[in-house]
């Protein structure tokens, strides 16, 4: 598929904003996902395990990697090559889910909306409440880490400042610690009207102190 075709899928799906259509979408995508993302060179999966990856220390194949939004399970695929071996996956979306666990990646996969259901598993990490937002978020090592990503495109600009809001007030409470924080400039292609060549993006990398 070109680059217009896959920008102007992507832009019907800013057109409807319910959870249901979002839902609809993201199950019909499924199949084509990961050809599309690399058409939009998206690297935000890549880039997360990296990080991830370099700061960890302890023994990645006992460490226990939570996949939050795990889609078709990019980010798990990164880290399984980069020595982790324990996963387990949630998303929002059906047809995300029946191909990551094709993957056989996982041992264990959950459906749970994100600011809707709890989440099925315990996780250092608090949603803003907006179901299928532009954040990753992750937490391996035993849930010692969590590790987020997000879009830094003008559209996504007040969830990300709500987002980093959050971010600082749990940090102020102590409740976690800041490892490094990485911005990107060349995240992926610009798919918005008003935006060309590449969007910027920003990898969080946080550290629980309790």
């Amino acid at each position: 598929m070109s680059f217009t075709e896959v920008k102007k899928k992507i832009l019907s799906a800013h057109e409807n904003v319910a959870l249901e259509n979002k839902l609809q979408f993201y199950n019909t995508w499924a199949e084509n996902y990961e050809q599309d993302v690399a058409v939009l060179e998206y690297r935000a999966p890549l880039l997360a395990a990296e990080c991830v990856a370099s700061f960890f220390k302890g023994d990645k194949e006992r460490a226990l990697v939570l996949d939050v939004a795990c889609g078709t399970g990019l980010v798990s695929a990164h880290l399984r090559r980069m020595g982790f071996c324990q996963f387990v996956g949630v998303d929002g979306s059906d047809g995300m889910l029946d191909l990551a666990r094709k993957t056989g990646l996982y041992q264990e996969l959950k459906q749970c909306i994100l600011g809707q259901d709890t989440l099925p598993f315990v996780i250092y990490f608090r949603s803003s409440g907006r179901p299928h937002s532009q954040v990753k978020c992750f937490a391996p090592c035993d849930r010692r880490y969590v590790c987020m990503t997000t879009r830094g495109n003008a559209d996504n600009q007040d969830y990300k400042t709500e987002m980093e809001r959050m971010v600082r007030m749990m940090e102020e409470e102590k409740r976690w610690s800041c490892v490094t924080v990485n911005e990107v400039e060349e995240w992926e292609r610009a798919v918005s009207e008003h935006e060309s060549g590449y969007i910027s993006g920003t990898v969080y990398l946080y550290q629980r102190t309790s």
